[in-house]
């Protein structure tokens, strides 16, 4: 029972890498990504709304820092899904999941304009080699010869950004009421979000086609199923474990996206890669130090 708990983060972070393949699939055949994304929070939703149910009573709470905390958070994950997917489709599944763990250096940004880290070397430098892996991983070195559309490094980045949203507003409703209560509340403010930026007809025209196995499918494994594995796993790991331990998701993702869908990257892209990836490990290693 020593390493449950970084198991069960390690298959939530497994269930994201491979939702990112499945919202490929549904864009190669023509979905909006602001569809996929809300099935994906909706069917996440019914999972946690029934966990939620089991024990009612208890889980119920009034409080209305909870409710905003939690707004927040389902905010976030409603950002975080919509612009990872907008990322795979103007650029690729391994840099879209790259780019999206990033968020990690956004936290020490924000965390040194809140005055809550102190700047150091060590961080700065940080910070610098995961802007040198993004330049490598999106060819931006090479402005006449670019191939990463704008959109899809910024969606990337943005997917980034409403992670921390997510995490932190995650954070502080989970300080007052239960996990299940807050990703009730958060995926149904989600749903709303989605649904009102979606197109209704073509949300609507999922319900009967014939690939609404896929989306039932993304929604189990990339919110309902994944969440709730993260959940009980990080009750059991340090955060800063969990953190690094969930850097399986861009592999997992990279790994479909090049043997199932066909993207490619040259070796200057993985070399970007693997300097982000070892940049935030570090980060994470030293920040738990």
């Amino acid at each position: 029972m020593k390493y449950a708990g970084v198991g069960l983060v390690m298959l939530a972070a497994v269930c994201w890498g491979i939702s990112g393949g499945i919202a490929g699939i549904l864009m190669e055949k023509g979905w909006d990504p602001i569809v996929i994304s809300l099935y994906r929070g909706a069917v996440g939703f019914l999972c946690f709304f029934i966990w939620f149910l089991i024990q009612v009573k208890q889980n119920w709470i009034s409080n209305r820092r909870f409710y905003l905390w939690s707004i927040l958070a389902g905010a976030g994950v409603a950002g975080n899904f919509t612009f990872y997917f907008l990322s795979i489709q103007a650029a690729s599944i391994p840099i879209a999941s790259t780019l999206m763990y990033t968020a990690p250096v956004f936290v020490l940004l924000f965390s040194f304009v809140l005055g809550k880290e102190r700047s150091t070397w060590f961080k700065w430098g940080c910070i610098a080699g995961v802007l040198a892996g993004i330049i490598l991983l999106t060819g931006a070195y090479n402005l006449e010869t670019i191939s990463i559309s704008f959109l899809g490094i910024a969606a990337g980045l943005a997917a980034g950004l409403s992670y921390v949203l997510f995490i932190f507003g995650f954070k502080n409703a989970s300080s007052i009421g239960k996990p299940q209560t807050t990703l009730t509340i958060a995926f149904f403010s989600f749903c709303i979000i989605l649904f009102l930026l979606s197109n209704k007809g073509e949300a609507a025209s999922v319900l009967t086609s014939a690939d609404i196995s896929w989306f039932l499918l993304l929604g189990i494994l990339g919110a309902g199923i994944s969440f709730i594995f993260y959940l009980l796993g990080i009750q059991k790991t340090a955060p800063t474990t969990a953190s690094m331990v969930a850097m399986i998701e861009p592999v997992t993702a990279s790994l479909f996206g090049l043997l199932i869908l066909g993207d490619h990257l040259n070796l200057i892209q993985y070399l970007g890669m693997a300097i982000i990836l070892t940049t935030i490990t570090l980060l994470s290693v030293k920040q738990s130090g």
